[in-house]
């Protein structure tokens, strides 16, 4: 009798999660713990422009879709903290899917292509694809590692951050290309319409269940393991699509964490302080 892992494409399948579900876990903790969640859900709508467009040159889409991220998490971050941010990321939004479909009307042939980059295709993902998604994603946690701590700080107490000589502009700026290059490889699995699910849903359940910042992490990296991995394997069974299961499942555990909430970091650090 056959199993979910006699297939090989299922195989590389539950590698790709298991590989994008860490980062995603662990960058997207820090994305809703700064309150940058609509930047991070920007940073993949930005991305399909650089997908379609590299497809029109013939260059690869995933490619296309990186640069693109990667620039505008620069952008993003160069922003700082001004009142007027999220305005001008909301255009710069609206403006990338409009290039987006403006390349694809120049480019049909790519419709397919596109259609997975707006969806995600993980099931369709080769061994190549595994090795490039493991590589970004071992840089993107060493990176995370090295600023972890300015970047926590500055995340819960920015004043006081700025005034110890923490450099929140680049901090910020270099964070913002992690969640670039995370959202790169998320779109691999649940396509730009929908990297939001894998990157915040999870993050925002294990800031609600935990009240430390290493507690909260791990969390959410399990979390968002195991929701793709049920995900995958309810998409075999039903042949209904994985990301359809990864929003729903996400969605589910960020209600039932509403349940039993415990304090967040940020009000434990509130409490530390004192009035």
């Amino acid at each position: 009798m056959s199993t979910i892992f006699d297939y090989e494409f299922m195989r590389n399948a539950f590698y790709a999660c298991t590989i994008v579900g860490i980062v995603s876990g662990a960058v997207g903790y820090f994305l809703v713990l700064r309150g940058q969640t609509f930047a991070g859900h920007a940073l993949s709508h930005v991305g399909f422009p650089g997908a379609t467009g590299a497809g029109l040159i013939g260059l690869s889409p995933f490619l296309g879709l990186t640069v693109f991220t990667v620039a505008a998490g620069v952008g993003i971050g160069l922003l700082g903290e001004r009142a007027h941010r999220d305005v001008a990321i909301g255009i710069v939004l609206t403006l990338s899917l409009g290039l987006g479909l403006l390349f694809l009307h120049f480019y049909t042939a790519f419709a397919s292509q596109a259609t997975n980059v707006l969806f995600g295709n993980v099931l369709g993902i080769s061994l190549r694809t595994v090795i490039v998604l493991a590589v970004l994603a071992v840089a993107i946690l060493v990176a995370l590692l090295l600023i972890a701590r300015p970047l926590l700080f500055a995340s819960l107490q920015p004043e006081l951050a700025e005034a110890r000589g923490v450099p929140l502009t680049l901090v910020s700026t270099l964070f913002m290309v992690l969640v670039a290059v995370a959202t790169s490889e998320a779109v691999q699995i649940v396509g730009v319409l929908l990297v939001f699910a894998l990157m915040v849903a999870p993050a925002a359940t294990a800031l609600r269940l935990t009240s430390g910042v290493g507690a909260g992490v791990l969390a959410s990296i399990a979390l968002a393991v195991i929701i793709a991995w049920i995900s995958l394997t309810l998409a075999f069974l039903t042949d209904w699509p994985t990301s359809f299961w990864i929003t729903a499942l996400g969605a589910a555990a960020y209600v039932v964490s509403g349940m039993v909430r415990r304090p967040s970091v940020r009000e434990t650090q509130s409490a530390d302080a004192g009035p």
